[in-house]
């Protein structure tokens, strides 16, 4: 506001009339930022969710639910996959539709064995996009060694949807002697990521906004479940496993943190980050950390494991770029935070929404 002077007059501070480009916590309507698997996401299923299912096995709040049925651990995972667009470099909704599903699985040490499948079609696309859909769904569920043995198909009116949604479930069999949740996490535990991350969700980003970069950004979309098998054949002692897809590493991170009452601390230099990536988020304004991965998984690995798993990692073609980029401390329990190149640190917090919408 100009003064009669000319000068600028600054206007009393009044918090109450503030407003903020992020969703704010109380909203009393779905914002795009529920979905983003950050703070929102996680206080919708704690305040409504969570209290209307109920159950000890939903409290567990793992990618996938581990129960006994017959004698056998069984994993079980439901996901639903809205990307837009439908079709990247590097995938499509018909590859993350099975790879998202088999990965949650997989974080469980589960390989997967069935997938449900449910299409939901807005009226009005084309059948071709539908097939190309549904034939790289097929294509993925072969490569990932799963099979699709039921499904459904639902059509809402034009202008309902927006072109295909996909719902796919799967369950797998837990080895014996594997046991992955955050609770196991101790101090002394070495933090390994599988590779670089940020490529999915960059890649979403450049084909959305018709971005142009030096080097052509492709999702890093694959399944784990091979890559997980040959990390437990080294040692079953793995304590939890995570594939930081919506949120970014930064939220895989922050969860497990929570979970296990412990702190985290990552070397920032040492955290993969592919300079095509980098540069695309230095140009967006992104911070790698919170952009979306659809191949990678983070380990939490006792000390005395930790070598043999690595070098176990970099012999296959989903982990050769793992890398060690931190540990488990006693201190600042429930909270991440990042040594920076230049000697300082910096919290690493669990984002509110999203940087970037739909990306899975």
């Amino acid at each position: 506001m100009r003064g009669s002077g000319g000068a600028f007059e600054v206007p009393p501070l009044d918090p109450v009339a503030w407003t903020c480009p992020a969703p704010l916590r109380d909203h009393p309507r779905i914002v795009m930022g529920h979905g983003g698997g950050g703070a929102l996401s996680a206080e919708l299923i704690q305040h409504v969710f969570a209290p209307a299912f109920g159950g000890e096995l939903l409290g567990q709040m793992g990618d996938s639910a581990s129960v006994s049925l017959g004698g056998a651990r069984i994993a079980f995972s439901t996901d639903t996959f809205v990307v837009r667009p439908l079709f990247f470099p590097g995938g499509s909704i018909g590859d993350l539709a099975v790879n998202g599903t088999v990965n949650d699985l997989a974080m469980s040490g589960a390989r997967a064995a069935y997938l449900s499948c449910g299409f939901i079609l807005e009226e009005g696309v084309e059948l071709s996009v539908v097939a190309r859909a549904a034939g790289a769904l097929g294509a993925a569920a072969r490569r990932a060694g799963v099979e699709v043995v039921t499904g459904d198909t639902k059509v809402v009116e034009a202008g309902h949807g927006d072109g295909i949604f996909i719902n796919t479930s799967g369950i797998g069999l837990i080895p014996a002697g594997v046991d992955l949740r955050p609770q196991r996490v101790v101090p002394g535990d070495i933090v390994i990521v599988s590779g670089a991350i940020g490529e999915h969700g960059v890649a979403i980003m450049s084909v959305r906004e018709g971005l142009e970069f030096d080097v052509e950004i492709e999702s890093d979309c694959a399944a784990l479940g091979g890559l997980v098998e040959a990390m437990l054949a080294v040692t079953p002692d793995l304590h939890v496993l995570r594939d930081p897809t919506r949120g970014g590493l930064a939220a895989s991170l922050n969860e497990i943190a929570a979970a296990s009452g412990t702190g985290v601390v990552i070397q920032e230099k040492h955290v993969p980050v592919p300079p095509p990536v980098a540069n695309a988020c230095a140009v967006l304004g992104l911070d790698p950390m919170y952009v979306a991965n659809e191949g990678k998984l983070v380990a939490f690995v006792p000390r005395e494991h930790a070598e043999a798993v690595l070098d176990a990692m970099r012999a296959h073609p989903r982990g050769r770029d793992s890398a060690v980029i931190g540990e488990v401390v006693e201190a600042h329990p429930g909270m991440v935070v990042a040594r920076t190149g230049l000697g300082g640190t910096r919290v690493v917090d669990l984002p509110v929404g999203e940087q970037l919408p739909r990306i899975c």
